[in-house]
């Protein structure tokens, strides 16, 4: 670690690679699990899908010391519409980076392909009250979203746990900057996803943030007014919350 700050209740922790980030937030996301399971029969924890969770991932599943049989796990967001095999679902990243390499509990997917989206929203946020969440292990867009809460859609006070809504441009655009699909006509203009109440009243936020392209949405995150326009400043009012960058998401920062 290069330099690490606190910006209101938020941790912030700068490194000088996405390699050593994701190490350093899986030791720490391993060690919050240990202390949660030494407290709680199981525990729950919700897991964003994007390649600047890579890291944390494949480190976070070296622990094969955690009881992780003991955790019921959830997933974040997910497109509408799209095969649930395509290479591009949510749904199918998780289970390749973590859902199938660790004998969870539980494995809770969100459907994207149910006509009834509002029935599957209602379905999802009842699992949630069911299993209240300790953990979330999340990302922040591009256009400083945190799980599919476009600047547009964000309400910190959602009466929802879970919605269906509609992406932005910047949004659908940084799916092809990340190289998920060749050209914007090919994302989605629609998602399921999980509220901003939902990812904030949790015990422990770990938020993995590296890349050039995320440089302006962590700039704005901790130098903003905290508001729904950057929806991720919301981070800076949680107790147990740490961003986690590279020297390039953190470049204006340093």
């Amino acid at each position: 670690m290069i330099k690490s700050f606190q910006k209101d209740a938020l941790a912030v922790r700068i490194f000088s690679n996405r390699q050593e980030l994701g190490v350093s937030a899986a030791r720490d996301a391993a060690t919050a699990i240990r202390t949660l399971l030494a407290q709680k029969a199981e525990i729950n924890m919700i897991f964003a899908a994007a390649p600047s969770q890579n890291e944390f991932l494949k480190a976070l599943c070296s622990y094969k010391d955690i009881e992780w049989q003991r955790i019921n796990a959830f997933h974040m967001d997910e497109y509408v519409g799209l095969p649930a095999d395509s290479s591009q679902s949510f749904g199918r990243y998780l289970k390749e980076h973590v859902f199938g390499n660790l004998p969870f509990r539980s494995v809770n997917y969100l459907n994207g392909n149910n006509p009834d989206t509002e029935a599957e929203c209602l379905r999802y946020a009842e699992l949630l009250q069911q299993y209240p969440v300790d953990i979330v292990c999340m990302g922040i867009g591009e256009n400083g979203h945190i799980a599919f809460n476009d600047p547009h859609v964000a309400r910190f006070d959602d009466p929802q746990l879970v919605k269906r809504v509609d992406l932005d441009r910047t949004c659908r655009m940084q799916q092809v900057n990340d190289g998920c699909f060749s050209a914007i006509e090919e994302v989605p203009t629609h998602a399921l996803s999980l509220t901003i109440p939902a990812l904030m009243h949790v015990a422990y936020i770990f938020c993995m943030v590296p890349g050039a392209t995320k440089a302006w949405a962590v700039y704005h995150t901790v130098n903003d007014d905290v508001s729904e326009s950057i929806p991720a400043t919301c981070l800076r009012t949680h107790q147990q919350a740490v961003l986690y960058t590279d020297t390039d998401s953190a470049s204006p920062l340093i």
